[in-house]
Formats: structure tokens, sequence, C-alpha cells
């Protein structure tokens, strides 16, 4: 078996699937978990069968005085791909 980043036992239940992956950034005001949550909950309002999401980049966004304004956090989900 291979591993792959983000690998999990779940998808070994089912061989000969496809995967497609896609690339979001949520945000929050509060703090990076809620924003990437806030991602992957709006995603599972349009997406079925939601499999990983895996973080890739945390940043933040700044006012003109630096003062954070929003925590942002770029995740990678992956779905399962109709038809396979």
């Amino acid at each position: 078996m291979l591993d792959f980043p983000g690998h999990t036992e779940r998808e070994d239940d089912m061989p000969d699937s496809v995967y497609k992956v896609i690339e979001l950034v949520g945000t929050s005001s509060d703090s990076w978990e809620k924003a990437a949550a806030n991602a992957v909950e709006q995603a599972a309002k349009s997406l079925r069968d939601l499999r990983v999401a895996e973080v890739v980049k945390l940043d933040m966004q700044l006012d003109d005085k630096g003062k954070v304004e929003a925590y942002r956090a770029k995740i990678n989900v992956s779905f399962k791909f109709e038809g396979s």
C-alpha cells in the first residue's frame, strides 16, 4: 500500500475510487481553527462525500496599523469524484 499525505484508513475501504482535491481559504476574526472549520463547513453545503481536509498554510490579514483583522487558513479538501 502506498502512503500519501492526507491518506486515511477510510480510503482503504473504497478501492478503485477517484477523489478530487480543491483549495479553499477560510477566514475568522477569532482563530485559525475557526477559519479552517468555516472553510470545511461552507464546502460541505455544496459538496458531497468530503473525505480529508489538510491545512496547507496559516496567515493573518492585518489592518494598516498592524492589528490582526482576520485569521486565514488555506486548506486542501478532497471529496469522492462522481461516477467513481
